[in-house]
């Protein structure tokens, strides 16, 4: 029976299908734009495949949004129909789960499979990005733990493997030995998109700017034909612009690199998830410090109106809202919070989510744009603790917890302008006298 390239039985036709397979597997651990491609190709040498079929609904699924989840059940009907050995099986009982709407599930049968078979890519790979995008980092840590021993530089798709265990380990703080690893990763595969990364990630919580753009810079060359990760890398390198108080870098990053109308990665999925967080987000960095976003409002408030009542990505919802409020489309504001409000309702982890999470914040982020600043930290108080359940890493979400800062100081409430530099000082190991985002109040506030 043929193999796949870490050595899992495939039922699948050819040998040349189960190369054609490792090669789409290998476009989705790097994120290449062709990944779609590679798919394709496989199918074309076996649509009665079981597990490049329950791939076409696993990529359905991770663009987080409603209108592709018929798609992705179509696909794994279509897998669960084909003959398949118990490993391939479980992953189609697994995605079936997500798309269901029940991702802690999905971990789950994820972890099974990675227990009884630790080289299996593709369950610990979308168990590491599903358990980020539920604030699940210590799952993620711990199946990258659990995993690791069973791999070395001699099996293909190790470099993926640390860079995994990279972002996992920063995520929970380790900041050594996630920069090791990420750097490993890269040394053994200069195309591996997800340890780059990771590295950035390391450099920014640990204050290292300068290093920071230099680091990105210098794997640049290994970005090739990437897709939106790429954005989010040079996100990350106009945050380093940013804590330099260097705003023209990041606006140029922002219209030439990772919010450019005119790139093919953009075109392709003009309102992905990530690129709206990026966008979002930065742009609110920048106007809090003296920059104008202007026009680029606009473009985010017409790709979030479209999207109101998509809330399978919870931590898109505020930066949704910030761009609606920002474009001063306040009635599609309400509606937005309305379809919250009733996706909150529901009885599931996600619903809880949204409600005690994403609702607050979304809450917050308008009452902010609005001026009513007091009613933006009522709003997010209650949720500060939980707002790791919306996703992201602790990157992301520090545009939550700017924004408290922010309603707070304005508010004249140092209370809480006191309770919140505790907080991010308890975490980040750079002090909050030393980051653009909380220096002023730091500053003003007595200890």
């Amino acid at each position: 029976m043929p193999q796949d390239a870490q050595g899992n039985a495939l039922t699948i036709a050819s040998e040349e299908a189960a190369r054609a397979f490792d090669h789409m597997v290998a476009g989705f651990l790097t994120y290449r734009f062709d990944t779609g491609l590679r798919l394709k190709a496989v199918l074309k040498l076996d649509a009665e495949a079981p597990l490049p079929q329950a791939m076409a609904g696993a990529f359905a699924l991770l663009a987080y949004d409603r209108g592709m989840v018929p798609r992705a059940e179509a696909a794994l009907d279509r897998a669960a129909a084909l003959p398949a050995n118990p490993r391939e099986a479980a992953h189609v009982a697994a995605l079936r789960h997500w798309a269901a709407g029940h991702p802690e599930r999905a971990l789950t049968a994820w972890e099974a499979i990675v227990a009884e078979h630790p080289r299996d890519l593709l369950a610990f790979r979308l168990h590491h990005f599903t358990a980020f995008w539920m604030g699940a980092k210590g799952r993620m840590l711990a199946l990258a733990q659990r995993a690791m021993p069973g791999w070395s530089d001699a099996v293909p798709g190790h470099g993926s493997m640390l860079a995994c265990l990279c972002f996992a380990m920063e995520e929970c703080g380790l900041y050594t030995p996630a920069e090791e690893a990420g750097r490993a990763a890269v040394a053994l595969d200069p195309e591996e998109l997800w340890a780059v990364h990771g590295v950035a990630h390391v450099l920014e919580m640990q204050g290292r700017r300068a290093e920071g753009l230099d680091w990105i810079a210098a794997c640049e060359p290994g970005f090739g034909e990437g897709n939106n990760l790429m954005h989010h890398i040079w996100w990350h390198q106009a945050m380093f612009h940013l804590e330099r108080r260097e705003f023209d870098a990041a606006l140029a990053l922002y219209d030439t690199r990772f919010r450019n109308p005119g790139s093919r990665v953009t075109q392709a999925q003009p309102d992905l998830y990530i690129d709206v967080q990026n966008a979002a987000s930065i742009l609110w960095r920048l106007e809090r410090q003296g920059a104008q976003g202007g026009a680029r409002w606009q473009e985010l408030a017409d790709k979030a109106e479209a999207r109101i009542g998509d809330t399978l990505s919870a931590f898109t919802q505020p930066h949704w809202m910030m761009a609606l409020a920002a474009a001063g489309r306040f009635e599609a504001a309400g509606r937005m919070l309305a379809a919250l409000e009733e996706a909150g309702r529901g009885n599931t982890p996600h619903a809880a989510v949204l409600r005690e999470a994403a609702l607050p914040a979304c809450r917050a982020v308008l009452a902010h744009a609005r001026g009513q600043h007091a009613a933006a930290v009522a709003a997010l108080r209650p949720a500060l603790g939980g707002l790791y359940r919306l996703g992201g890493s602790h990157a992301q979400l520090d545009v939550l917890e700017q924004l408290f800062l922010d309603a707070a100081m304005r508010a004249g409430q140092v209370a809480d302008a006191r309770l919140l530099l505790e907080r991010v000082a308890a975490r980040h190991p750079v002090p909050p006298a030393r980051r653009i985002g909380y220096a002023e109040a730091a500053l003003a506030v007595p200890h």
